[in-house]
C-alpha cells in the first residue's frame, strides 16, 4: 500500500476515534477514565455485531486486499476497481456495497485500537500518579496486545480467503476483546462486601461462573464454525435433522481445522454430512450452555450484587433459543442471524461481568472466616 494511501487510511481512523474521545472529555462524568472504558466496551460490542453483519452478508472479501481497498484508503477512491470487479461478477465477492461494509468494519476496528491505546496511556499515567490498582496497566496492556492480534487475524481472514479456522479465530479474539473491556469497565465500580453470603457460598457461585465462561466460549467457537462453514441451514427443522435425532454426519471432515473454505484437507468439496455434523454439534451443545448458564444465573440472582448480570444471562439465554430456532425455520434471515450473534456477544459481556463481580465479592468478604459477620 502506498505511503500516501496508508496516511489517509490512518487519518480517517484517527478522525473517527476523536469523536468518542471528545465526547468523553466533554461529558459531565467526573471520572473520565471510567467513561472512556465504558465507551470502549460499548463500541467493541457494536464492532462484534457489525462483524457478524459483515460475515453474514459475505462482505469479508469486499476489499480483496488489506488494510486498504485495492491499495487505496477507501472504496470511494477505489470505485473504478470495484465497479470493474462487480461488472465481471455482479453477486460478488467484490461489490460496492460489500466493499463499504468491509471497510467500515476495518475503520471501526482501527478506531477501537486507537481508543485502547488512549486507555493504556491514561491508565499508566493514573497508576503512576495514584498507585491505585484500579488503574494498574495489566488488563489495558493485555487488551491492547489482544486487539493487535485480532487485527492480524483480520488481515489473514482476507489474505487466506476466509479460511474457516482463521475467521473463527478472528471472532473468538473479538469476543475476548469485549470480555477484556467488560472486565476493565467492571473494575471501575467497587463491589462492597455482602454480609448475607458466606465465603463458601460465593466460592460455589464463582466456580459456576467460571464453568459458564468455559461453555460460552466453546459455544461461541462452535457458532463461529457453523457460520464460517455456511452450515446454518444444514438442518432445516428442530429438534430433528433430516427427519432424525441423529442424522448421518461426517465429523472427520467437518471438524478438520486447517483447510480451505468449502474444501476438505485433501482439496475435495466438503460433503454435506460434514456440514450436518457442524450444525448438529452447535445445536446440541446449546442445551449444555442453557442448563449450565441457566443454573448459574439462578444461583447468582440469589445474591443482591449479582442479580443484574444473573437476570441478564437468563433473558439472553431465552432470546438465543428463540433466535436460534427462528434462524432454522425462517431460512436464516439476515436480521435474525445478526440478532443471534448479538445475543452471543451480550452473553459474553454478561458472563465476564458476573465473573468479575463474584470475584470481587469473594475478595471483599471475610474469606478468612467460615461465615460472614
Amino acid at each position: 500500500m502506498a505511503p500516501w494511501s496508508l496516511f489517509l487510511l490512518s487519518l480517517t481512523a484517527l478522525v473517527i476515534a476523536v469523536v468518542p474521545l471528545l465526547w468523553v472529555l466533554r461529558s459531565p462524568d467526573p471520572n473520565k477514565y471510567r467513561k472512556l472504558v465504558r465507551v470502549c466496551m460499548f463500541l467493541t460490542f457494536d464492532l462484534v455485531v457489525f462483524g457478524a453483519f459483515t460475515r453474514l452478508t459475505d462482505s469479508g472479501l469486499g476489499c480483496p486486499d488489506w488494510p486498504g481497498c485495492y491499495g487505496l484508503a477507501n472504496p470511494f477512491l477505489a470505485h473504478e476497481h470495484i465497479a470493474r470487479a462487480e461488472e465481471l461478477l455482479p453477486t460478488g465477492p467484490v461489490t460496492v456495497f460489500k466493499a463499504w461494509v468491509e471497510m467500515i468494519h476495518r475503520f471501526f476496528a482501527m478506531t477501537i485500537g486507537l481508543l485502547a491505546t488512549a486507555v493504556l496511556v491514561w491508565s499508566w499515567r493514573r497508576w503512576r500518579a495514584t498507585g491505585d490498582k484500579v488503574y494498574s496497566i495489566g488488563v489495558p496492556l493485555l487488551t491492547f496486545l489482544w486487539i493487535c492480534l485480532t487485527g492480524a487475524f483480520g488481515r489473514w481472514t482476507v489474505t487466506l480467503k476466509l479460511q474457516p479456522v482463521i475467521v473463527t479465530g478472528h471472532l473468538l479474539l473479538g469476543m475476548s476483546t469485549l470480555a477484556l473491556f467488560t472486565w476493565l469497565a467492571s473494575r471501575q465500580d467497587r463491589v462492597p462486601a455482602d454480609p448475607t453470603q458466606t465465603a463458601a457460598q460465593l466460592a460455589r457461585v464463582r466456580m459456576l461462573a467460571l464453568l459458564t465462561a468455559v461453555v460460552v466460549v466453546v459455544q461461541v467457537a462452535l457458532g463461529g464454525w457453523v457460520s464460517t462453514n455456511y452450515a446454518t441451514l444444514a438442518c432445516t427443522e428442530y429438534p430433528t435433522c433430516a427427519g432424525r435425532m441423529v442424522p448421518a454426519m461426517d465429523f472427520e471432515h467437518g471438524f478438520h481445522l486447517w483447510r480451505e473454505l468449502g474444501k476438505t484437507a485433501a482439496g475435495h468439496y466438503l460433503p454435506f454430512q460434514a456440514l450436518t455434523a457442524i450444525h448438529w454439534v452447535h445445536r446440541n451443545f446449546a442445551l449444555v450452555v442453557f442448563l449450565v448458564a441457566g443454573y448459574t444465573a439462578a444461583r447468582a440472582m440469589r445474591v443482591p450484587a449479582l442479580r443484574a448480570p444473573g437476570r441478564g444471562i437468563m433473558w439472553v439465554l431465552l432470546a438465543q433459543a428463540a433466535t436460534g430456532i427462528a434462524t432454522i425455520y425462517l431460512s436464516s434471515p439476515l436480521v435474525i442471524a445478526v440478532l443471534h450473534n448479538a445475543g452471543a456477544a451480550l452473553l459474553v459481556l454478561l458472563t465476564a461481568m458476573l465473573n468479575y463481580r463474584v470475584k470481587s465479592l469473594l475478595q471483599a468478604s471475610p474469606a478468612a472466616h467460615p461465615k460472614a459477620a
